[in-house]
């Protein structure tokens, strides 16, 4: 019985040390992602537009990229709605082509509408090979447009990659608990 306890009391810490950790990386993430809403309003004052008025959008501060002929990407970012952070979701893609190298992005999506929001949040949402996202330059989001409730943004952080690749970009969302 004593034994029992023991093996208990042992899950239960690791299953809460698990639970510490990665509110501690959400939280991190959170932080990073307001930083990058706040470079990319200093970058281009037109983002005001849109974080205002979209019915949501997701941040990832973080994306890493890289490959050679076939890569792929990974990021974490924060889903705000109505500019309250409502959940986590997660980023994945993989492609194939003529690429090499790595490259660290920001990458933002703005949800024009309620029903693009809730596509997203439902894991109805993906990017095809066709999909494109506008690179954050100044001045470039007062051109920018909506198209079918959604648009993207991307800005590079770090490395350099040559890139002339098929694949697409698959998200995952989980809400924060109430």
């Amino acid at each position: 019985m004593k034994t029992l306890k023991t093996i208990v009391a042992a899950c239960l810490l690791f299953i809460s040390v698990g639970a510490v950790a990665q509110n501690e990386k959400d939280i991190k993430i959170m932080k990073d992602a307001e930083k990058a809403k706040t470079m990319l309003m200093e970058k281009d004052a037109g983002f005001e537009k849109f974080f205002s008025t979209a019915s949501g959008y997701v941040i990832f501060p973080n994306v890493g990229k890289g490959g050679l002929i076939i890569g792929g990407a990974s990021g974490n970012g924060v889903v705000y709605e109505y500019g309250k952070a409502v959940g986590m979701a997660d980023l994945k893609e993989i492609s194939v082509g003529l690429k090499a190298g790595g490259q660290a992005i920001t990458e933002v999506i703005f949800f024009e509408t309620d029903v693009a929001l809730a596509d997203f949040k439902e894991g109805n949402f993906e990017f095809a090979a066709e999909a494109s996202a506008v690179a954050v330059d100044k001045g470039v989001s007062k051109d920018a447009n909506y198209s079918d409730g959604v648009v993207v943004f991307t800005m590079p952080k770090a490395g350099l990659m040559a890139d002339l690749s098929v694949g697409g970009q698959k998200f995952s969302y989980k809400a924060f608990k109430k």
